[in-house]
């Protein structure tokens, strides 16, 4: 029983990875298509060129191989000495020559997935503290890191979207955002519909119920969509499928301050 046990976690612990890596493929097969003058385009973030984007990711990656290299050695590290130093380092690899910087994306994201690859199981559940200061299993880098590939991928604005995410990322992510949501008390009278789950009471694998949200409300607001519209809409990055019972077309809350304020997924 104890082979069995031990071979289900390694499957989870892969399949993870393998998420977080088709992540990395997506960015690259992007930046693959981009032509030098194209990185200096807009992104959809507020106030970021693809290459701000390109070069976070590569800042995102290095940041969390230092937590991984936390766990192995046991010497606390953090992912960055500070706000500014983070910053900073985003801003001055933005200004790499454009071959440059897709090396920085591809090498840091190498560095990265080995060292998952090489963490012994045992300090897989070891504590280490994010980029805001809380305390996470350093296990939890893989999904950090799989949100932040997947959802930057679209921003890099070169006609990638929600539709090319796998279900099990938009799973989980619209189930973050519905956390962040709660903790903030925010959309306390709204509920939200994904309508091509596969049943009328529960969603796809790993997901909320169907309708995520409250259900004490006297009437609450139903907004619905498919799974990938809900994601998209709830992620701030627009509202096409979205439809509300109100008649008008819902405004999701903020999930994240806009990149000038703050740069961590």
């Amino acid at each position: 029983m104890g082979a069995v046990h031990d071979s289900a976690e390694i499957s989870g612990w892969g399949a993870r990875l393998q998420l977080a890596g088709h992540g990395t493929a997506a960015v690259a097969r992007i930046l693959g298509r981009l032509t030098d003058a194209e990185l200096d385009g807009d992104s959809l973030l507020p106030g970021w060129s693809r290459r701000h984007v390109v070069a976070h990711l590569a800042s995102n990656a290095r940041a969390m191989t230092r937590l991984l290299l936390c766990a192995e050695t046991g010497v606390e590290t953090v992912m960055y000495a500070s706000a500014d130093v983070r910053n900073d380092e985003i801003e001055k690899d933005s200004k790499l020559r454009p071959d440059e910087l897709c090396v920085s994306f591809s090498e840091s994201a190498g560095l990265l997935e080995r060292a998952w690859r090489d963490l012994p199981k045992d300090r897989q559940m070891y504590p280490v503290r994010n980029g805001q200061g809380a305390m996470i299993l350093v296990s939890d880098t893989v999904w950090m890191r799989t949100r932040e590939l997947w959802v930057h991928a679209v921003d890099l604005n070169e006609g990638g979207s929600f539709r090319d995410v796998p279900a099990a990322v938009l799973n989980r992510l619209l189930g973050d955002i519905q956390r962040t949501w709660a903790g903030r008390g925010e959309d306390a009278n709204r509920r939200l519909v994904v309508t091509d789950a596969p049943d009328s009471s529960v969603g796809p694998a790993d997901m909320l119920p169907t309708g995520m949200g409250p259900t004490d409300a006297a009437a609450p607001e139903i907004v619905s969509g498919t799974l990938v519209d809900l994601t998209a809409w709830a992620s701030g990055r627009g509202s096409a499928g979205v439809t509300s019972s109100t008649g008008e077309t819902p405004i999701a809350a903020r999930w994240l301050d806009p990149p000038a304020l703050i740069r961590q997924l």
